[in-house]
């Protein structure tokens, strides 16, 4: 079945190349379904990877001279796409709703986060800072130049459609370098509406390229191996982005990974069990669960696990599962049916070795790609879901005793994006905060993402920052010239 809203048929369907839609050359197309009900939105474009390669010809051609445009050209054009994006914000939440499914709160919050990126990255073009001075042994004279790297692919995952478009896009444009995105072939519309606001905004024929595709690798497998191409980001899973590594080492590409995790979320003896419950719910429910930040893991100290774990259940249970399109839903779908049954097999397996449910623990009947928000409780330390990343909304929570068991807990993982922990005690939130192993630490918080901040990971949660000062450095070259 097809259906087709009315925001839906606005939003451009074909390649978006040269600063216009254009079709795939094959004329292939994919479609975008409406994961609350399967039903089939519209299609799109389908590239391929002779596509790709029309594409970096646009930003090879383009870059010198985008590269050259005045750093207060390229701010004041991110600065108007910040204005149509806040302006256009409703048809973008709802274009979000309906392809990815997310509540339509969730999908304006996204539209407020997401465009901040923009704002933040347009002050930045025109701090783009070196140094001078002279040398040591006094013959000369040091001047450190910062340089765009180079035509930039960007490939974004279906989870927060615009954002982690944004994230990239920003600074690689601050930086004065061309941008090809790969969006999610789950969610290319918001991405290609993206692509039309940009040329809105005055942005450059051929700056911005955005390629949907049903065979990721044939688009990008050329595009990496490609001598012009100096910068490959990615968002998305471990596993594909060390494939990507992997591929980029010939070319030697300047890489940043924002991959997995399975962030643990800490409630010590001392914490204020409502704050952390409020703040469990935050960090466990954005977006569904469908979050790389998400928490999955809840360690608890044994004197307050049963009051948290009352409480935290009663929330769950309270919450309104339905289509994100409906003013009422607070968690909507799953991205897709494969989705909804990984959550569900990683709750069964916790069951069959001794977990209990407290609430959830199912998929509904009906259309959709839903499930139930879940708490699990008494989960043993073999179960599956304390080592893979659950994406979905389902909590796990595990008690400890002491302050190092429960650090140790919240580190025995091979990631280290985020990770949350709730005190009382200013002494344990600096020791803490200092002995996880995450890239992100909330204290007391449980939502960290910020602008402002620098967002990244360790360990096998991958490499190089996004936002804050820092996340426009991952798109420059650093160059000393000797005086």
């Amino acid at each position: 079945m097809t259906t087709t809203p009315s925001i839906v048929a606005a939003v451009p369907t074909q390649l978006w190349l040269g600063g216009h839609q254009t079709p795939a050359s094959s004329g292939a197309t994919l479609p975008v379904h409406d994961p609350a009900t399967g039903d089939i939105l519209t299609y799109v474009a389908d590239a391929d990877p002779g596509d790709g390669l029309r594409a970096l010809d646009l930003a090879a051609a383009a870059q010198k001279e985008w590269a050259a445009t005045a750093p207060r050209v390229r701010g004041e054009i991110l600065r108007t796409a910040f204005d149509l994006l806040t302006q256009r914000s409703e048809d973008f939440a709802q274009l979000m709703t309906l392809e990815m499914g997310k509540a339509l709160a969730e999908s304006r919050g996204e539209v407020a986060y997401g465009a901040e990126f923009l704002r933040w990255f347009s002050e930045e073009a025109v701090r783009l800072a070196g140094r001078y001075a002279g040398a040591p042994a006094g013959n000369g004279r040091i001047l450190v130049t910062k340089e765009p790297v180079g035509p930039v692919l960007a490939i974004t995952p279906w989870n927060f459609p615009l954002a982690m478009g944004t994230r990239k896009i920003g600074p690689a444009l601050a930086a004065g370098c061309t941008v090809i995105v790969k969006p999610s072939e789950e969610t290319p519309l918001t991405m290609l509406l993206l692509g039309q606001l940009f040329a809105d905004a005055g942005l450059p024929s051929g700056v911005l390229s955005i390629l949907p595709t049903s065979n990721a690798a044939a688009l990008t497998g050329p595009l990496i191996d490609d001598s012009r191409l100096r910068k490959l980001t990615f968002t998305g899973s471990t596993a594909v982005g060390k494939h990507l590594v992997r591929n980029s080492a010939d070319q030697l590409l300047r890489t940043s990974m924002e991959l997995g995790g399975n962030a643990p979320f800490v409630v010590f003896d001392d914490a204020d069990i409502d704050a952390a419950v409020d703040g469990a719910m935050a960090a466990k429910m954005r977006n569904g669960g469908q979050a790389c930040t998400a928490a999955n893991r809840f360690h608890v100290a044994g004197s307050v696990i049963d009051e948290f774990t009352d409480k935290l259940t009663a929330r769950i249970a309270a919450l309104t599962l339905g289509p994100g399109s409906d003013p009422d839903t607070q968690i909507g779908p799953l991205i897709n049916a494969g989705q909804r049954d990984i959550v569900a097999d990683l709750v069964r397996d916790a069951v069959e070795r001794g977990a209990r449910v407290r609430t959830g623990g199912q998929a509904p009947d009906g259309p959709g790609y839903f499930y139930a928000p879940t708490v699990l409780d008494r989960v043993p330390r073999d179960a599956r879901l304390l080592r893979e990343e659950i994406f979905g909304p389902v909590a796990a929570v595990i008690g400890f005793d002491t302050e190092q068991e429960g650090i140790d807990a919240a580190n025995d993982t091979e990631y280290g994006l985020a990770a949350y922990f709730y005190t009382r005690d200013l002494d344990r939130a600096l020791r803490v905060s200092s002995a996880l192993d995450s890239g992100m630490v909330g204290v007391n918080r449980g939502i960290i993402s910020d602008a402002a901040a620098p967002f990244g990971g360790v360990k096998h949660s991958g490499f190089g920052r996004e936002g804050g000062t820092e996340g426009i450095e991952e798109y420059l070259d650093t160059k000393y010239v000797a005086l």
